[in-house]
């Protein structure tokens, strides 16, 4: 099983090759989606990576696959630049799937 990353920022990439972790550059939001299918349908693939810019991008459909789909497991992960509000993000998602406040 491995990780894969789906990002925006070419930084991000490389600091994450360099721990071993593949992944790609996208942009726009159809690559994205593109990508993100294509990492779902590979086996080996046990958790994406993705940008929170990305996920913004295709907010909708990634929270399609998270909720209906048992494996891959998608994480929201912050670049360099990024100011994450991943605590927020967990929240709004669990409120989201089952109605519960946090």
């Amino acid at each position: 099983m491995k990780f894969y990353l789906i990002s925006d920022n070419t930084d991000t990439l490389m600091g994450m090759r360099m721990a071993g972790i593949e992944g790609v550059l996208a942009h726009e939001s159809g690559e994205v989606t593109e990508q993100l299918e294509k990492a779902m349908k590979d086996k080996e693939v046990a958790i994406i990576l993705m940008t929170k810019k990305l996920i913004d991008l295709c907010r909708d459909r990634v929270y399609e696959l998270k909720l209906n789909c048992p494996r891959p497991l998608i994480v929201e992960i912050s670049d360099r630049h990024g100011d994450s509000r991943i605590t927020q993000t967990i929240s709004e998602y669990v409120n989201e799937a089952i109605g519960l406040k946090i």
